[in-house]
């Protein structure tokens, strides 16, 4: 049987020629997960010897992984604070940048008693879930809700919740359209008024596609990318939806492509405590804001 250093150094060495970026890591990653095993045993231990099983599942992911697919969809998981989240091709891969969004979701939620929380393009469920745990492991009290256009992804988001052990209701609907339509406001009891609305909305606009990384162009959900010709139209959307439906002092978080928070702050002249934040490139990342008529800060 080959041993792990020798099959690592053989699996960096096969997704550099192929151009692929990050190989080292790239390659690691799938060797942990064909072995059942950290990365840190993975460095610890480079003599171990390599199951047949083993050797095959990584040789066909790195056969895959070599054409562009992205790792975590060759694998089914992707981490996200400090958790795994199941992915498939049906949802965008969690990404660290929208750690910061429920960062700041989280401090605001924090603020309000029993707050009522949407998560919206819920995706993998990864935001709505997150909050939902952290929130329990801190004894504060949260009802939360995903929301979803693409069923596909909605049962990704199920799954995730069921192995985590979150309680999150999930819907499926356009943005904030269950609790604009009656019937579907009945049906599924929600409140008339919410707390706190989060996003990590499409912000891509087409003309920026071909300059994505070609594994995000080819093998990520385009609907969960592209906004349209300008990248601010589910912004334009979800805006007065939530300004509509928060109650007043009701906060909102949505994370923002590296170019639009300057076209998005004259939308937001009727909103209160506006701010931006930067992630660790130094690029306006989440915009938090407050509808009127709450006296106190932001947390």
């Amino acid at each position: 049987m080959p041993r792990l250093q020798e099959l690592r150094n053989a699996a960096r060495a096969r997704l550099r020629e192929a151009a692929i970026s990050q190989p080292e890591a790239s390659a690691d990653l799938l060797l942990a997960r064909a072995l059942g095993r950290d990365l840190a045993w993975l460095y610890a231990h480079p003599e171990a010897e390599i199951p047949p099983e083993a050797g095959r599942l990584v040789d066909g992911w790195l056969e895959q992984r070599a054409q562009g697919t992205p790792a975590q969809y060759l694998t089914g998981v992707q981490e996200f604070f400090g958790r795994e989240f199941a992915v498939t091709s049906a949802v965008l891969i969690p990404r660290p940048e929208t750690e910061l969004v429920v960062e700041a979701a989280l401090e605001l939620a924090l603020t309000m008693p029993s707050p009522q929380i949407v998560d919206v393009g819920t995706g993998s469920g990864c935001i709505a879930i997150t909050l939902a745990l952290e929130l329990v492991q801190r004894r504060h009290p949260a009802r939360l809700w995903g929301v979803d256009l693409s069923e596909s992804a909605l049962r990704v988001a199920e799954r995730n919740a069921a192995r985590l052990q979150a309680e999150v209701a999930w819907l499926h609907g356009d943005l904030m359209a269950p609790w604009l339509a009656a019937e579907a406001q009945r049906r599924h009891s929600l409140p008339r008024q919410l707390d706190l609305i989060v996003s990590n909305p499409p912000y891509i606009a087409e003309s920026e596609l071909e300059s994505l990384p070609p594994e995000v162009q080819k093998y990520e959900p385009r609907s969960a990318l592209i906004a349209g010709p300008s990248g601010t139209e589910i912004y334009a959307r979800l805006l007065p939806q939530a300004f509509h439906l928060l109650r007043p002092g009701g906060g909102l978080v949505l994370e923002l492509g590296y170019n639009t928070a300057g076209q998005l702050l004259p939308a937001l002249r009727d909103w209160e405590l506006v701010e931006i934040k930067n992630d660790l490139q130094g690029l306006p990342r989440v915009l938090r804001a407050r509808r009127p008529g709450h006296a106190g800060g932001l947390g």
